[in-house]
């Protein structure tokens, strides 16, 4: 267990070059597993989720060979059970439903596990699967599905999902005849999937609308080279860890049409909005407004940028409500929020925060969710004084060198194991920017 001391207070200023997407990298994976040969994918984030599903595909026979470019997949599978202990540490690990399905007509798979944000029950997977012909039962703490033969349906789920899209599509390539997804999830990740699985010669049409068409059936094949689209979390992330302290921060190697909701939020709080082809910034030069915020399914505003974002309001103008429409318990980050100065309460599925002059630090504790723990990071960085982050190894999960890229931008951070009582060596971070500065010891 680690922890991470923060020297907050400073504001942030430069330019950091985005990972590829974490939610895109562990289906895309997944269905390497599909093609005949080997698929090699760049741009795959060096992160704790994708090693843990780099695991599971060597646990199930597939060869995982990691470059300085990327991750080499060889699916020479000799088995279709995922180990309990794999499984529960993954949320994604529910993706290989849909692939073993469509590679062995069966899958034994513990519950998976993940962020603790909500029940996050599988049934719109499950009932998209059976539609395609397969069938399930659940004993001593596994799902054992089995399937004879795919065969295309429609299918329509009653609401968006992202993760029962991706199993739907990922079996509808496998199965006989048209498949039609109704409701789908229009994430950019499930578009990037289809990409790849068109890549591996399969047929898909619509990835990305709320209607999309698998013609299924066709061989795959392993895919030379794929890149992954960049990660708009991430990115989010990394522009209000600007904001929040009040610097300039530009993310490299994005796709701005991807961060649009966060955006547009943005500028509705009178932060200044920058754009290029492949590159946002943002500059804070004041205490923004309070905005309200509502999380929806994509394009709306993402539930997984819903938790950093209340750091920003914490430290706005006026009295914001944020309604999250889409995990029932994403709100946990809020009592370590407060013992930070923040003033959150919350009712329900809809919080209310009513914005402070500064937050200070104190020792706070990530809680069991990714983005959380991020939300602590930022509430660290802008807070005067210093904030001790506990189990801030949960960042590891879902953010690639990150103690490196704070640094690029001046923040004075440091990781130390848990229960350490002094300083380890000190770590070098860059001082004043991109294009210039210093490099100063964390003393």
């Amino acid at each position: 267990m680690k922890r991470c001391l923060i020297r907050g207070g400073r504001s942030l200023y430069g330019s950091i070059r985005v990972q590829g997407a974490k939610n895109a990298a562990l289906p895309i994976l997944a269905a390497a597993l599909l093609g005949e040969g080997p698929s090699f994918i760049s741009g795959v984030p060096r992160i704790r989720d994708v090693y843990s599903m780099g695991e599971i595909l060597a646990e199930l026979g597939a060869r995982v060979s990691w470059t300085e470019e990327g991750v080499l997949v060889s699916p020479s599978l000799s088995g279709w059970e995922v180990p309990e202990s794999l499984s529960r540490k993954l949320r994604s690990s529910v993706v290989l439903l849909g692939v073993l399905l469509g590679r062995f007509g069966r899958v034994k798979l513990a519950r998976p596990g993940g962020c603790a944000i909500g029940a996050r029950p599988i049934d719109l997977h499950l009932k998209a699967l059976r539609a395609l012909g397969a069938s399930f039962r659940e004993e001593g703490g596994y799902l054992w599905g089995e399937a004879s033969r795919l065969r295309g349906a429609l299918i329509h789920f009653d609401q968006p999902s992202v993760g029962a899209t991706e199993n739907a599509l990922l079996a509808a390539v496998a199965a006989e005849g048209e498949t039609v997804i109704e409701n789908a999830a229009r994430e950019p990740e499930i578009a990037d999937l289809a990409s790849f699985l068109c890549a591996m010669g399969a047929s898909v049409s619509g990835a990305g609308t709320s209607v999309i068409r698998v013609r299924g059936g066709s061989k795959l094949r392993g895919v030379p080279h794929y890149r992954l689209i960049p990660d708009r979390i991430e990115a989010g992330t990394y522009l209000l860890a600007g904001a929040v302290t009040r610097g300039e921060v530009w993310v490299e190697g994005v796709v701005p049409l991807h961060l649009e909701p966060l955006l547009a939020k943005l500028r509705e709080g009178g932060v200044e909005v920058f754009s290029g082809p492949d590159r946002v910034g943002v500059r804070a030069a004041s205490r923004p407004r309070a905005v309200d915020v509502v999380t929806m399914p994509h394009p709306g505003f993402p539930t997984d940028l819903q938790n950093p974002f209340l750091v920003l309001l914490a430290l706005s103008r006026g009295v914001a409500r944020v309604t999250e429409r889409i995990f029932e318990d994403r709100f946990r980050v809020v009592p370590e929020l407060r013992r930070l100065g923040a003033e959150v309460e919350v009712s329900g599925r809809q919080a209310v925060v009513r914005g402070v002059e500064e937050l200070w630090g104190a020792e706070v504790e990530a809680p069991a969710d990714l983005r959380g723990a991020a939300a602590l990071l930022l509430a660290g960085l802008s807070a005067r004084g210093e904030t001790v982050l506990a189990s801030a190894g949960t960042l590891d999960r879902g953010y690639e060198r990150w103690t490196e890229k704070l640094g690029r931008l001046g923040a004075r951070v440091e990781v130390v194991p848990a229960g350490s009582r002094g300083r380890r060596q000190p770590i070098l971070c860059w001082l004043g920017g991109a294009d210039g500065g210093r490099s100063e010891a964390l003393a």
